[in-house]
């Protein structure tokens, strides 16, 4: 089974969270790699580098990115980290909508051995322990919302409370999501 975590984040939360990812030296990929892609490390100084939407944060000390040339699409000829092989985090980045809500966001790391990914060996134990830690610093740091899976950073839950931002989830007719503490 995956960690996920669903989060919401403002602006500093998310700069919050790189600098707390900096003592693990991240290096970024976006979802789509192009060919000439280079990639950097994920620190606080470089998140105007990130990617808008969706990137990988890849633990290069753990272990080798793995990717794969994408055959069909769009995106043909580009290439894809594969998420399950690589010891890599997915983050998807919170924004906002049309209307001025913030969509919510995710961390999600595969670890574990499943029939489904088609993965036959765990995750590294290295790699377990660092999400593991995430996992663990982000619902310290983090609120929680309502419905009960979501977190809300410190800076977002301040926005929310001063009611100057509604909180929606990413998914087709998504709720609104409260904080609870």
């Amino acid at each position: 089974m995956p960690t996920q975590l669903r989060l919401f984040m403002a602006p500093q939360d998310e700069v919050a969270l790189v600098r707390y990812f900096e003592r693990f030296k991240f290096e970024v990929y976006p979802r789509r790699v192009p060919q000439d892609w280079q990639e950097f490390r994920a620190t606080a100084a470089e998140l105007a580098r990130f990617p808008e939407e969706e990137l990988y944060l890849a633990a290069t000390e753990i272990g080798a990115v793995q990717v794969d040339t994408i055959k069909r699409g769009k995106d043909r000829g580009a290439w894809r980290v594969d998420e399950v092989r690589s010891p890599v985090v997915f983050w998807e980045r919170c924004r906002k909508n049309e209307d001025g809500e913030l969509l919510s966001g995710q961390l999600w790391a595969q670890n574990e051995v499943t029939e489904q990914t088609g993965r036959k060996d765990p995750a590294p134990e290295r790699f377990r322990a660092l999400v593991q830690d995430i996992d663990q610093w982000v619902r310290t740091n983090y609120r929680k919302g309502h419905p009960k899976p979501f977190l809300v950073g410190a800076h977002c839950a301040r926005l929310v409370k001063e009611e100057r931002l509604v909180l929606r989830v990413n998914e087709h007719r998504g709720g609104t999501v409260e904080v609870v503490r």
